[in-house]
């Protein structure tokens, strides 16, 4: 069964957001987009609507938090490399992102969180395709292993 993916995300200035998921790299598709909402296009599958706090708030009986102070949620996206990791996040920088932390490198694993001007925080993420497939205590068993016969 093929399952699309619609997250949601508040923002203050509608567009402000479009601007900066452009700047990513990612589309926005007009036909799901107006003066509440936008549809960023991350893949055929997977969406960001941000929408208006006002507009989102119609969705829900909850408080909408602010994503600048509160953390909601934190998306996990792939990337192919730590290149393409790097330059991401350079890009976000660069359209009025910030960058909350310092990027994490695990070994078998690669990341850098990214938030858009809004607080909305993505994390951009690589994990070498051994560690992926194997799982990361058994490559890192293995690299710990190969290290140790150069020694």
């Amino acid at each position: 069964m093929a399952t699309n993916i619609f997250v949601n995300l508040p923002t203050n200035d509608l567009d402000r957001s479009k601007a900066f998921y452009e700047a990513l790299g990612y589309t926005i598709n007009p036909m799901f987009t107006d003066e509440n909402a936008a549809c960023v296009v991350l893949s055929d599958t997977i969406y960001f609507m941000v929408l208006t706090r006002e507009y989102l708030g119609t969705f829900t009986d909850k408080q909408i938090i602010d994503p600048a102070t509160q953390a909601g949620a934190t998306i996990a996206l792939g990337a192919t490399s730590r290149e393409e990791v790097d330059a991401i996040v350079a890009n976000g920088l660069e359209a009025g992102g910030s960058e909350p932390r310092p990027a994490q490198d695990l070994g078998f694993m690669y990341s850098r969180d990214l938030e858009d001007p809004d607080g909305n925080n993505l994390s951009y993420v690589y994990m070498v395709p051994q560690a992926a497939e194997k799982g990361p205590e058994a490559y890192l068993a293995e690299q710990g292993a190969g290290a140790q016969a150069q020694a």
